[in-house]
């Protein structure tokens, strides 16, 4: 009996150890959470440019604001077909999930807005909620369906919330998932050979691999947890929002939760001069914390 409890007592001490060996502090030394404004209903789908500069949205507002790195909080755009997720091409265009009428937008820096997709197969999308670019300029996003009050349906057209390619160009997109309940936040890793897209209702985020035609192959369950956003830093640590900010290892371990006053972050990305600013959309407030990787 001694034997056996000394095992089991050392094996609980290695088990505690190892669970505490995979905490790891990513916040930058001194940093602590700056709230930058509270002006704003609902933030969403923060997107950095090539030089730093955040974009996101407010989308009850229906505006997309821009946040310099200088530190300068501007409105940069009214009337935005009620952007919801961002993000940039290589040319510098924002391409927008603006779920008004259920398109994909890309909005030049001048602001000349240029319909990307409106339909599929001439059925309205759900609501183009978050997205990913690739490499080759193809753009994967997320359609789940939430009703919303500047609609004239009241049903969806497309039954089944899906995850859509739409190769650069076309204007028809391939579905590469249609197994999940409610897909909502999407992130591709740097290298491209991987994408990672939450089940918000399903509270489960997946990791597939990309293959060459951009479809997507060996989906695995990354965590038991779903989100509304996601982004990764360089060392490959997944970023995902929902109760605070959580940060999950490249073997899908819990390694930091990042606490938010407002409760409920929508989303989340990297920006800033050195690309360690971590930029966060919680609800009517946006918060910035410095961190000790670059994003990804």
């Amino acid at each position: 009996m001694r034997l056996k409890t000394s095992l089991n007592l050392l094996l609980g001490i290695a088990l505690s150890t190892s669970v505490f060996a995979q905490e790891k502090n990513l916040i930058a030394p001194g940093a602590s959470l700056q709230k930058i404004s509270s002006q704003f209903i609902f933030t969403e789908g923060p997107a950095a440019d090539k030089n730093g500069t955040i974009y996101f949205t407010d989308q009850p507002n229906d505006k997309i604001w821009k946040y310099d790195t200088d530190g300068k909080l501007t409105l940069w755009m009214d009337k935005t077909g009620r952007s919801n997720g961002l993000y940039f091409d290589k040319k510098g265009n924002l391409i927008s999930c603006a779920d008004e009428k259920n398109e994909l937008w890309s909005i030049s820096p001048d602001k000349k807005v240029t319909v990307l997709m409106s339909d599929v197969a001439g059925k309205k999308l759900n609501g183009p909620n978050d997205l990913w670019i690739d490499a080759k300029g193809g753009i994967y996003f997320t359609d789940p369906y939430y009703q919303r009050n500047y609609w004239q349906r009241q049903k969806p057209e497309i039954e089944e919330q899906k995850v859509y390619y739409l190769p650069k160009g076309k204007k028809q997109p391939t579905v590469v998932d249609d197994q999940l309940v409610k897909p909502n936040g999407i992130i591709g890793s740097a290298d491209g050979n991987y994408l990672f897209v939450a089940d918000i209702q399903a509270n489960k985020t997946y990791k597939y691999q990309i293959n060459k035609d951009g479809s997507l192959s060996n989906r695995q369950l990354f965590v038991n947890q779903g989100s509304d956003g996601m982004t990764l830093d360089a060392e490959g640590n997944l970023y995902i929002t929902g109760k605070g900010v959580f940060i999950y290892n490249a073997k899908g371990e819990k390694i930091q939760h990042i606490p938010v006053p407002a409760g409920w972050v929508g989303n989340v990305c990297f920006g800033g001069k050195d690309r360690k600013m971590l930029f966060i959309t919680a609800s009517e407030f946006v918060y910035t914390l410095q961190m000790i990787n670059k994003g990804n």
